[in-house]
C-alpha cells in the first residue's frame, strides 16, 4: 500500500481540491492521511470527506509528516503539499520504479503552476539540482519506504529545510530515484513574494543552512514579509 501523507496549516482554499484529485488513487488502494497543525479555516472539516484520515499534530512540518507517517499503514510513504498535484499513475510510477531499480525512495520532477517565465527556469534548475546532488525537496514529493524512513530516523524536526536534512539522511542509505514524470505545485510561494526575490531568498537560505545557519532563525527570515 501507499500512503500519501499531506501536511497542513491554514490550506482550506486548496485542500479539496488537492484530495478530489487523489480519488482515483484511492480506488486503487491508496491511503491518504491529512496532518493539520492547528488550522482555523475549516481544512480539518473540508479534508475529512475525501481522506481516510485526518489527524492533529503540533504546527510544524517536519512533526506533522512524522505524524502522518506513524499513522499511516503503507509499506511506501510519499509526503505531498496541499498545494501539489500528483500525476494521475503516481502509485504505479513509484511502485514500479523502486522494484525495477532497487531503489528504496525519490522523487518527481516538477513543473510550477503560473504564468512568470522565470518560474520555468526555477522548475529547470529544481529538477536538476535535484539529479546532480541527490537531494530532494518537499515540492517534489518525496516517497520512501517505510522500512527506509525508520531507520534513517524520519524528519528531523526542524523549523525549516526539513526535506534536505531528510534527504542526506537517505542518501546514506543508496541515491534516489529521480522520476521524470512531473507533478504540479503551486507557484504562489514564488508569486507572492516576487518570483525574483523568492529565487534569491531561497538560495540565500539554502546557503546558509549549508554553511551551519539555525534552522530555526532561517524559518524566521522565510517568514517574514
Amino acid at each position: 500500500m501507499l500512503s500519501i501523507i499531506i501536511p497542513c496549516l491554514n490550506e482550506g482554499e486548496c485542500i479539496a481540491s488537492t484530495l478530489a484529485a487523489l480519488a482515483q488513487l484511492r480506488a486503487r488502494g491508496a491511503e491518504v492521511i491529512v496532518v493539520d497543525g492547528g488550522s482555523s479555516d475549516g481544512t480539518a472539516e473540508r479534508a475529512a470527506p475525501h481522506a481516510d484520515a485526518v489527524i492533529s499534530a503540533p504546527r510544524g512540518r517536519a512533526a506533522q509528516m512524522n505524524a502522518g507517517a506513524a499513522r499511516a499503514r503503507g509499506e511506501i510513504l510519499m509526503f505531498l503539499h496541499a498545494d501539489t498535484l500528483l500525476p494521475v499513475s503516481a502509485d504505479a510510477l513509484i511502485i514500479e520504479g523502486l522494484q525495477r531499480t532497487r531503489r528504496s525512495w525519490g522523487r518527481f520532477d516538477v513543473t510550477i503552476a503560473g504564468r512568470h517565465p522565470l518560474l520555468r527556469v526555477v522548475e529547470r534548475l529544481m529538477n536538476l539540482r535535484s539529479r546532480l546532488t541527490g537531494i530532494a525537496t518537499g515540492d517534489q514529493a518525496i516517497f520512501v519506504t517505510r522500512s527506509l524512513f525508520v531507520a534513517a530516523g524520519g524528519y528531523p524536526e526542524i523549523a525549516l529545510m526539513e526535506d534536505v536534512a531528510l534527504s542526506g539522511q537517505l542518501k546514506r542509505f543508496g541515491p534516489p530515484l529521480c522520476l521524470k514524470h512531473r507533478l504540479t505545485t503551486s507557484g504562489r510561494r514564488w508569486e507572492k513574494r516576487g518570483v525574483l526575490r523568492a529565487i534569491v531568498l531561497m538560495w540565500r537560505l539554502r546557503l546558509a543552512y549549508w554553511l551551519g545557519a539555525d534552522p530555526g532563525k532561517l524559518a524566521m527570515r522565510y517568514d517574514r514579509p
